[in-house]
Formats: structure tokens, sequence, C-alpha cells
């Protein structure tokens, strides 16, 4: 049963960023983020994710909100992700897992009849108090910048 609800607080994070800058909820204290998870660097579905982000981020910046990508992909890779498709906010490498399991991402999933352990793509939106204002559970990776507008433009 999921504990992280709309209305509930964010839990807490702490991590590196894909330069090695320490990353943490606390950091975004008085603004609002859009906190998106996704499975991994340089996949299809995952590229379309961040590249509408991306498009978007002027957009989004407009409507007050700062971005943050996670995966548990490394630095390494996430310098690679960045470069490659020119995006202009940071990803967290969250390599411990810690925070896929504190935001309850951390799901067992199938493909093909093999089930495996994975990051489901899930996108929490967070108020300036520190309060999840919205959670997306099916998100679009070919307008996701989209469907975040549609539900925020009233916060």
């Amino acid at each position: 049963m999921a504990t992280i609800i709309e209305g509930s607080k964010a839990p807490a994070f702490k991590g590196k960023d894909q330069n090695g800058n320490l990353v943490s909820l606390a950091k975004f204290k008085g603004k609002k983020l859009i906190l998106f998870f996704y499975p991994k660097d340089n996949t299809p579905g995952c590229t379309a994710e961040v590249c509408s982000l991306r498009d978007n981020y002027k957009l989004l910046q407009k409507n007050g909100f700062e971005l943050l990508g996670v995966s548990i992909d490394d630095e390494k890779s996430h310098q690679k992700f960045i470069t490659k498709f020119d995006l202009p906010f940071p990803l967290l490498a969250d390599t411990d897992q810690s925070v896929v399991n504190a935001y309850e991402v951390w799901v067992e999933k199938s493909m093909y009849g093999r089930k495996y352990m994975g990051t489901a793509r899930k996108t929490f939106i967070i108020d300036e108090k520190g309060k999840i204002a919205h959670i997306i559970e099916k998100v679009d990776t070919k307008d996701h910048a989209g469907q975040i507008l549609k539900l925020v433009v009233s916060l």
C-alpha cells in the first residue's frame, strides 16, 4: 500500500547530481519542484520524456518550477545523457537507490514474462511547503511537460 499520497509531506532526500554536487529536497524549500523518476538514461521512452521537459523548460520555469530528474544511473551516465540531449536541468544519480525507495518507485516489473526490480516512471509535483501537490502515475513520455502544465496552471 502506497504511503505517499497527494497532500502528504514529500520524503526528504539527499544525493549527488551529474556533477557530484549535493542535492537535497531542503535546497528546494520555498520553490515548486517537479521531481521525476525515470528508468534509464538513453532509452527511447526516457529520452522522449526528458526532451519534452527540455523543450518546455522555460515555460515550466515561467510557471515557477524547478526540475530534478532521478534514476539509478551513475554521474557519468547522467553527464553523457545531459550532453547528448542538451538538458538544462540536473539529474540525480541515485546509485544507492535511497531516493527511489523513499518515493516508493523501486518496484517489481515484468518484461517478456521475466520479473525484475526497476524504477517506475512517475512524477511528483511538490509545492513550496514541501507537500506533494500532484502525482503523475501514467507518464505520457512524448508530452510529459503538457501533462504537467495541465495540472499546475492553477497552482
